[in-house]
């Protein structure tokens, strides 16, 4: 049985505080800083030290793939998730017929913009707007997927309200069709379960410095094996190349594998911490994980249920991710409130979101139940 005090302990933040944003940023590890420190000691040591540097960056690679349930030779790892989206968007040809990109109004400004700004070079982006309960059903994205169809970029957890899509729904319905899926499950993998094979996406796309534990300025993006051929990013760079050593200017040689989607000099401070927090991910388990993330999550809906605050995230498990997102009146000033009493949580729009992970604790969840109580009439929506 799984010690989540004993991991708890992992997380010194937790001693004085009630960290409830995972989903903006993690709470830091024993094991996250001292990796840190261990790359400070390196430079101090020996300066430059590029053999061991190149080595981390394949050890975030080889985690990465392990967490996702893919190959290695299918992750690259990239500066952030826009510069994966971005090296992928420069392979696709939008001359064709097939020119249809398909996202949803669930996405996070990078998964739609940099789609808008493919229309330069013949995109026809098409957005599936949500239903009157606030939801996206899988009925809203066949109405849309066609033949015209290349590509369906969509989150897998929405930022805005922690409702989860129908991924492996949305993957059929686009399949059959003869278009690709992109999954952005920045707001998922750590926090979830994300098996590409399993829901046989064609890419999927994220970062380090949330449910995965370790830091910002470094991101991935997985690739189905078989499609890596037949992609050539224009975005380019020398980590791109099939040897990174050459130093060849005469020529852009792809790597045969994903990581022809990376582009110059990795983040090398941030491998350090990357595959420091995707090590904690790999020993608890995704599927621990998932299971303890549902339980605390299921809390607190209910706990808000009890005091008569109604969340706007789905209350069916397989339509929630790791974020409760609670509606308020002047949010900025009740988020203010809860740092004041220590609880940090974060808001978007009209908002509060408690995003959860593993290190959370019943009596986090329920602090910021009472919490709530206490605010209702400066901040409940019906107050």
């Amino acid at each position: 049985m799984t010690d989540f005090q004993a991991l708890r302990r992992r997380f010194p933040v937790l001693e004085h505080k009630t960290y409830l944003n995972s989903g903006s940023y993690c709470a830091l590890a024993d094991s996250v800083r001292d990796a840190i420190n261990a790359y400070m000691d390196d430079r101090l040591l020996l300066g430059a030290n590029w053999d061991v540097w190149v080595t981390k960056n394949e050890a975030v690679r080889s985690a990465m793939a392990a967490v996702l349930r893919a190959a290695p030779d299918e992750i690259a790892v990239t500066a952030s998730a826009s510069a994966g989206l971005n090296a992928l968007a420069s392979a696709f040809d939008f001359s064709q017929r097939r020119n249809k990109v398909i996202v949803s109004d669930f996405e996070f400004p990078t998964n739609a913009q940099i789609w808008h700004a493919q229309e330069l070079r013949g995109a026809r982006v098409v957005h599936v707007p949500k239903t009157a309960d606030g939801y996206i059903p899988l009925e809203s994205f066949a109405e849309l997927i066609d033949e015209e169809t290349q590509l369906v970029a969509v989150t897998h957890v929405c930022f805005r309200n922690g409702a989860r899509l129908d991924i492996p729904g949305i993957v059929r319905t686009a399949h059959a069709k003869g278009a690709r899926v992109l999954l952005d499950c920045y707001q998922a993998v750590g926090g979830l379960t994300v098996d590409v094979k399993k829901l046989d996406v064609d890419f999927a796309v994220g970062g380090m410095l949330k449910y995965l534990l370790g830091t910002a300025g470094i991101g991935f993006l997985y690739v189905r094996g078989t499609l890596i051929p037949t992609l050539i990013p224009t975005h380019s760079g020398w980590f791109a190349q099939q040897d990174i050593f050459a130093m060849d200017i005469t020529a852009n040689r792809p790597s045969p594998t994903a990581r022809r989607f990376e582009a110059g000099t990795p983040a090398v401070v941030n491998c350090y911490a990357a595959e420091a927090g995707l090590q904690i991910i790999l020993e608890v388990g995704t599927d621990t994980i998932e299971q303890r993330v549902r339980e605390l999550t299921r809390r607190c809906l209910a706990g808000l249920d009890g005091i008569g605050w109604t969340s706007v995230t789905p209350p069916q498990d397989e339509r929630r991710g790791p974020m409760v997102c609670i509606p308020a009146r002047r949010t900025a000033q009740l988020f203010a409130t809860l740092m004041e009493q220590g609880i940090v949580a974060s808001f978007r729009d009209d908002n509060i979101r408690a995003t959860i992970h593993f290190y959370n604790s019943e009596d986090d969840v329920d602090r910021l139940v009472a919490a709530l109580k206490a605010s209702r009439l400066q901040h409940h929506p019906d107050a």
